[in-house]
């Protein structure tokens, strides 16, 4: 038997061949050093496979005329086929006809199945912040810090109309904790009591400086509001403006009627208008002279007659005009946002019929967004506080919504409205037939009159 050759006796690193002043090996002597580097152990990982037939006279690979060797696919270094199959490397020594020793390189793949993990019910607690998520709509949103300075101006001055009657009775009542005061608000208070000027139609008080003072302006541009004709209205005749909705507080009504912030005299020349409101607001100390200058009157069957009877070019109240919320504080109650409109209306005949006493016409008056302005508790979520607001509504002439809209610094809780576009559409006029003095109202034409309006 011949002597077993080795592998390869020669260093195939090429800095060692320098050393040994040996040439460069060609490339198919470093890929068979490569594999007998691996048969020794020097390596463990085998980067192709191939399968099939061939002799060779030496260790190197078979010629190209043998039989050809296949390659089955490429091995990744981790131990794994791409199919993710694992393998190991089986090492054979044998020997060709020669009796040359030669290297067998095997793969052995492991195709037993892979131990599958038992399954099991997992059970997972409650997420951390759902609840706050859920109540992402409860939350407060805070106005930012960079607001422009005219709307803080603007905010401000809804919010002194808002609280008026509050900071009045407040001033009223730290002057009354101060003896010094004592013997000037004593007669005031009695000359509060006994003055006619809310109801005696003269409107002596009215200061048209006051009601044109620029910071109204900045009051209407709030939401905004803004006062739209139909037709012209005759200086030569009177009028009741009939204001519809209610709302809460009526903020369209005092903009476009009590200040000339939206130009009611510039679309309506030759006319006095009145807002008229309850009979008392002017026993409040201070307030009703606020609201006096402001050229406001009391809503009452009597005040509402002298002013339709009383100054104008021949002293009989020709070119003044009242303005009535009709639906009143029953109203109120039902000012919802983004639902329909509804209107207290059916059985309110008593402006109507003051309209043929008088000679005034009617002119319809709808203000749109005037409900959009605050949120309220509605009747059928809560009957029972409906029920009680319908009986202070009774007994008191006035009734106490329950509301909310937004506040100085945020946009969620407080007594501010909403900032929404108020829209004021003053109708066409109806004209009305006045009556005889002294004769009875003719029910029949108070219907006919109603059911034009």
């Amino acid at each position: 038997m011949a002597p077993s050759v080795p592998l390869d006796a020669e260093s195939s690193q090429p800095l060692e061949r320098e050393e040994e002043h040996l040439l460069p090996k060609p490339s198919a002597d470093i890929t068979a050093d490569r594999q007998t580097e691996r048969v020794n152990g020097i390596e463990n990982t085998f980067p192709t496979q191939f399968v099939g037939k061939g002799e060779a006279d030496t260790h190197r690979s078979p010629p190209f005329s043998s039989p050809r060797h296949k390659k089955s696919g490429s091995l990744r270094l981790d131990g794994n086929s791409k199919q993710g199959r694992p393998w190991d490397m089986i090492v054979e020594d044998i020997q060709d006809k020669s009796g040359d020793r030669l290297a067998s390189l095997k793969l052995s793949f492991d195709d037993k199945p892979k131990p599958q993990r038992t399954q099991t019910e997992l059970v997972s607690g409650r997420k951390a912040g759902a609840s706050w998520e859920r109540s992402h709509r409860l939350s407060i949103h805070f106005a930012p810090i960079s607001v422009p300075f005219q709307r803080r101006l603007q905010t401000f001055m809804v919010l002194a109309h808002t609280l008026s009657i509050a900071m009045f009775l407040t001033a009223f009542f730290l002057l009354c904790a101060i003896p010094l005061f004592w013997p000037l608000l004593f007669p005031y208070t009695v000359y509060v009591l006994l003055s006619a000027a809310p109801y005696s139609g003269t409107l002596a008080h009215r200061s048209h400086f006051l009601r044109s003072l620029p910071i109204w302006s900045l009051f209407a541009s709030y939401f905004p509001a803004r006062l739209h004709r139909s037709s012209k209205l005759e200086p030569t005749r009177k009028y009741i403006f009939g204001y519809h909705p209610h709302g809460i507080i009526s903020h369209g009504a005092f903009a476009a009627f009590a200040t000339e912030a939206c130009g009611f005299s510039t679309l309506f020349p030759g006319i006095t208008n009145t807002l008229l409101t309850l009979d008392s607001n002017f026993r409040i100390p201070f307030y009703r002279d606020y609201a006096l200058a402001m050229g406001l009157a009391s809503v009452s069957r009597e005040s509402c007659e002298n002013i339709l009877s009383k100054g104008g070019p021949n002293n009989e109240g020709m070119g003044r005009a009242i303005t009535i919320v009709v639906g009143g504080a029953r109203e109120s109650l039902d000012a919802q946002p983004r639902s329909h409109l509804r209107l207290v209306l059916k059985r309110r005949k008593g402006f109507v019929k003051l309209a043929i006493r008088t000679g005034a016409d009617l002119v319809p008056v709808l203000a749109f967004g005037e409900n959009e302005l605050y949120e309220q508790v509605t009747s059928a979520s809560h009957p029972l506080v409906h029920k009680s607001q319908l009986l202070v509504k009774k007994c008191m002439g006035f009734t106490i919504p329950l509301f909310h809209a937004r506040g100085v610094f945020n946009y969620d809780v407080g007594l501010l409205p909403y900032r929404k576009p108020l829209n004021i559409v003053v109708g066409r006029p109806i004209k009305v037939v006045q009556a005889r003095k002294g004769e009875m109202v003719d029910e029949g034409y108070v219907d006919e009159i109603h059911a034009a309006y």
